[in-house]
């Protein structure tokens, strides 16, 4: 009885694996089969079919012919590095002080982080528009990063890893006469790479897949980034289902690249919780 009822436990645990599999992973296969469908398959039958019975690569190619894709993909790229460097240098300096240094009015600051984190985009996007037209940076790709440049949440899982690294190692550089920004960076930084590759992931995607504000920021065509750029397919003069899923598709690969870069350290901070040897 105790290895059928283990036998069951299994098979709902991989149904369950299956169903957040085609949930997770679905929406982007079924794109990859648009882009690939060619002229005759018919993207509007009912029922719709998955797999295309008039194959192509050409709506990959005429993506990239319809819109100037590679300068979407440098602005974006600027802007996700900037995100990202903003982040990881911003949100690290900021989670050491809020989780190891003693100083007047922290807890009030954990509160306004804490704040800023249930506070919904859309609710200051207007106040964030009037501030960068204030600094004359509208248009660029700097305003498209401006915001983004250090997320709340990436405070808080910095200020976390930080509180995992045990409070002996630093004590003991201390007494060796290290000052605390040597303890910084030779003894807290290297405990918490992960945590960071982690931040830096997030920071990539988060900048790499933004488009409410680049739209709202953005007004020429030479500074649009991706996911604005890619809206063009949906335009007058283009409005085929298959350009957009390819071009969604070609949008998708650096975040993918970027990932498998990344993958074992974004692991290693996921499962951060102590030293690492």
């Amino acid at each position: 009885m105790h290895n059928k009822h283990v036998n069951v436990s299994k098979v709902v645990q991989y149904i369950l694996l299956v169903l957040m599999f085609i949930i997770l992973i679905g929406p982007m296969i079924w794109q990859l089969m648009l882009a690939v469908k060619g002229p005759g398959d018919n993207i509007y039958s009912v029922p719709p079919y998955f797999f295309p019975k008039d194959f192509t690569l050409d709506n990959f190619i005429e993506a990239l012919n319809a819109i100037p894709i590679m300068t979407y993909v440098r602005n974006s790229a600027i802007v996700a590095i900037i995100s990202v460097c903003g982040n990881v240098i911003g949100a690290t300096l900021a989670g050491y002080a809020l989780a190891r240094l003693k100083f007047k009015g922290k807890g009030v600051v954990m509160a306004v982080v804490f704040a800023c984190m249930m506070i919904p985009v859309e609710t200051v996007i207007v106040s964030q528009f009037l501030i960068i037209r204030g600094m004359h940076l509208q248009n660029t790709l700097l305003s498209a990063a401006l915001p983004g440049l250090i997320q709340p949440i990436n405070i808080m899982l910095m200020t976390n890893a930080f509180r995992g690294v045990p409070y002996e190692l630093e004590e003991a550089a201390k007494v060796d006469g290290a000052n605390v920004w040597q303890r910084f960076m030779q003894i807290c930084v290297p405990q918490v790479i992960g945590t960071a590759t982690v931040v830096a992931i997030f920071s990539f995607v988060g900048a790499w897949n933004d488009f409410l504000w680049p739209l709202i920021v953005l007004a020429d065509d030479s500074t649009y980034t991706l996911t604005v750029g890619l809206n063009r397919l949906r335009g007058t003069f283009f409005s085929d289902p298959r350009l957009i899923a390819a071009g969604t598709i070609l949008a998708l690969i650096p975040i993918i690249i970027f990932f498998l870069i990344f993958q074992r350290y974004f692991f290693r901070g996921v499962e951060q919780g102590g030293v690492k040897g």
